[in-house]
Parts: structure tokens; C-alpha cells; sequence
């Protein structure tokens, strides 16, 4: 396989055009499972200070479903390829779907804090199967390319953030029980859709079975490790602002509905530029600058949020509009970990998400912990400031990231 720091093809951009929509009836079967999937994510958010009320935990307990939640992903990306190179690609993800549906369910039966936290953890183990998976699984079916396989697997990511949350406050209005049950039973439709509409296990059997030590390998590649750093930043903002966020609206007198339509607007604008903006950045500006830029932007939402937390009105406005910037920096960065190296797609997936998965599990119980010892404002600087740095560091390895811009056709 050639480097791709040596491919001299001219740089593709990513053309968000019909063509994307030529895909075969397998794609569309793991699109719409993905949508279903992140939905999950969403569900939660909105009750998450009902959670903490009815459970009697405090704001740091709480951030732990999403700490417990990111660790075992992390650590479970690093299985992925082990699993899904003897399964096949099928039954990786009908296995991901089957232990989220079993974990959701056990949690809206669950009756204390550290029974939910736990069981959050398994149902991290079942989203990085089907995660890491469906992400490969797109790219190597689909007619169309790298790129814009990476476009539509952001969408459904985007468009299950999105109707994750309004959904997740409906049920939640109810009980803080009936997302988790809700998860539960769109899982349910997830595995008939893949069992149904996905191609017979042998045709996604990889040719070389994976082993524990690729991603690591993976990570020697500078650029990759690169990008995996950079994410591990940002990260600490992403979650500060998707969890500590819901949490101070929340003391700030948003119910559940509410929660769900901000973060409904979130999530829209954030589909919306994945497939829309993020093409068109990167056309004109290049990946890596389009990728510092819209870090930099949403930093500064972050700092804003900071200076004016106790404002219920900027910290609506600021979520919502970090949605377009980290919708951006989403399809961008996915589609350069892909090019990052000459290393299987799936491995590289793997490998980025196992440190990008790390800064997510630390980040919601740091800013929880952060706002009890010192204020509210805390974390949202941390944020920001882990934000900046993920900026900084990118721009002090452009040099070894030209070739993420060049075709795909290796």
C-alpha cells in the first residue's frame, strides 16, 4: 500500500453532491442503524439533572454516565478490529446493538446512581462495536469514496444527535426511566434493519485477521497520532459543553423540554454543516486550516460561555451555535484520520477514537469536580483552554499533515 505522504494525485475536496446518495441498500441499512445509535447519545442529556434530583447525586456523580460511558469505549476501540476481522462486519454490529439495547434497558431498571454508571459502561462497550465498525463498514461498501462515505456517516451521526435529545426530553418529561427504555427499543429496530438489509457475514470477513497490537502500531504514524492528540483536546471541550452545559441549564430552570430543543438545535446545525459547510471549507481553505479555524470558533464559544454562565440566554445561544463549528470539524477530521496513514481504514478508526475516547471519559467529571471546588465558571475555561491547545498543536505539525488533502485512491 503506498504512503499516502507520497500519493501525487491532486487534492479532492469534499463535493457534497448527489453522487453521495448512490449507495448500496448496505449502506443505507448501517446509516440508519448510526442514526438510531446516536439518538442514544442524545436521549440521555436532556434528563440528566432529573437524574441527578430523583437519584440523589450531585453534578460530578452524574457526569460519570458519561465518564464510565467514553472509558470503556476507549478501551474497547482497541478490540474492534479484533472482533469485527473473525465476526464480520455484520454480526460486529448486530453484537453492538444487542448489548446497547441490553445495558439500556438494565439501566431504566436501575434504582442507584452507581448501578447506572456501571451500567452506562457496558453500554459504551456495545456503541464502540457498532461505532468503529459502522464508520469502516460505510467507507468499504459504499460506490462513491472516501469522502463523501465520511459526509453521510456524519449525517446520520448528526441527524441522531439532533432527534436524540427532543426525543430524550419527551420520555424524560415522564420518567427519567423512559429514554434508557426508548434506547432499548430503537435498538431493537436497529437489529432487525442490519439483520434484514446487511450482505451475508463472508462478504465482510477481512482477508487478515486483526490483532490487539495494529493500533498501537497505527499510532507510530505521526500524522495519525497527531490528529488522535488533537482530538483528545478538543474533546475536553465537546463534552464540557454536550454535559456540564445540560447540567447549568438545568439549575438555571430548564426542564426536560427545553433541554431537548436546545440541544435539538444543537444537533441540527451541527448535521447541517457536516454535509453543507465542511465541503466547502475545506475546498477553499484546505482540511487543516478549516479544522484550526472552526476549533478556534468554538473555543471562543466556550470562553463566552465561561464569562457568562449564569445568563441563561448566552448559554443557549453559545450551545447552539458550537453545533456548526464542531459539525465542521467533525466530517473534517474523520476524513483526514482516514487518510492519516497506510494502515487499514478500520485501524485507523480505532486508533483515533481509543485517544479521542479518553479526553471524553476525563472531561465531564473534571468539570464537574472543577465547578465544586472552585465556581461554575471553571470548566468552561478548561474547556476553551483545551480547545486552544488542540488548535496550537495541530498548527505545530502542519508539516506532516499536507497529505491529508490528497486523493483518496489508495
Amino acid at each position: 500500500m503506498q504512503s499516502p505522504s507520497k500519493t501525487q494525485s491532486q487534492p479532492t475536496p469534499l463535493q457534497p453532491n448527489t453522487s453521495m446518495f448512490n449507495q448500496p441498500i448496505a449502506v443505507w441499512a448501517i446509516a440508519f442503524a448510526s442514526i438510531i445509535a446516536f439518538m442514544g447519545l442524545g436521549l440521555v442529556d436532556p434528563i440528566l439533572p432529573s437524574i441527578a434530583k430523583k437519584l440523589h447525586a450531585s453534578s460530578s456523580d452524574v457526569t460519570l454516565l458519561f465518564t464510565s460511558y467514553n472509558a470503556v469505549m476507549a478501551v474497547a476501540m482497541l478490540i474492534t478490529g479484533v472482533i469485527s476481522s473473525r465476526l464480520g462486519a455484520k454480526w460486529t454490529l448486530v453484537l453492538g446493538v444487542v448489548i446497547i439495547a441490553v445495558f439500556a434497558a438494565l439501566g431504566g431498571n436501575s434504582n442507584s446512581i452507581t448501578a447506572l454508571v456501571l451500567l452506562r459502561g457496558g453500554w459504551g462497550l456495545g456503541n464502540a462495536l457498532f461505532v468503529a465498525t459502522a464508520l469502516a463498514a460505510i467507507v468499504s461498501l459504499s460506490r462513491t469514496g472516501v469522502a463523501k462515505s465520511i459526509i453521510l456517516f456524519e449525517t446520520a451521526v448528526g441527524l441522531g444527535i439532533s432527534v436524540g435529545p427532543l426525543l430524550g426530553g419527551e420520555l424524560g418529561s415522564i420518567s427519567w426511566r423512559g429514554p434508557f427504555f426508548g434506547v432499548a427499543i430503537l435498538m431493537l429496530l436497529a437489529f432487525i434493519l442490519l439483520i434484514v438489509l446487511m450482505p451475508s457475514p463472508k462478504a465482510n470477513k477481512s482477508a487478515r485477521k486483526t490483532s490487539l497490537a495494529d493500533p498501537f502500531r497505527a499510532l507510530k504514524h505521526r500524522a495519525l497520532r497527531t490528529f488522535g492528540i488533537a482530538a483528545f483536546l478538543y474533546n475536553f471541550g465537546f463534552f464540557t459543553l454536550l454535559v456540564y452545559a445540560a447540567l447549568v441549564l438545568g439549575h438555571l430552570g430548564l426542564d426536560e423540554h427545553g433541554l431537548g430543543f436546545v440541544f435539538l438545535g444543537w444537533g441540527l446545525l451541527l448535521a447541517i454543516t457536516s454535509v453543507f459547510m465542511a465541503p466547502k471549507l475545506q475546498k477553499r481553505f484546505g482540511t487543516l486550516t478549516s479544522m484550526c479555524l472552526m476549533l478556534f470558533l468554538f473555543a471562543l464559544t466556550l470562553f463566552v460561555m465561561a464569562q457568562w454562565t449564569t445568563d441563561k440566554t448566552v448559554v443557549i445561544c453559545m450551545v447552539i451555535l458550537a453545533g456548526a463549528f464542531l459539525g465542521n470539524n467533525n466530517t473534517l477530521i474523520t476524513t483526514a484520520v482516514m487518510n492519516a496513514a497506510p494502515v487499514e481504514r478500520s485501524t485507523a478508526s480505532a486508533a483515533y477514537s481509543f485517544l479521542r475516547f479518553i479526553g471524553g471519559a476525563i472531561a465531564p467529571y473534571l468539570a464537574g469536580k472543577l465547578a465544586e471546588w472552585f465556581n461554575p465558571h471553571v470548566p468552561f475555561t478548561v474547556g476553551g483552554v483545551c480547545v486552544m491547545l488542540s488548535v496550537i498543536y495541530l498548527w505545530a505539525n502542519r508539516k506532516h499533515l499536507k497529505h491529508v488533502d490528497e486523493a483518496e485512491g489508495h
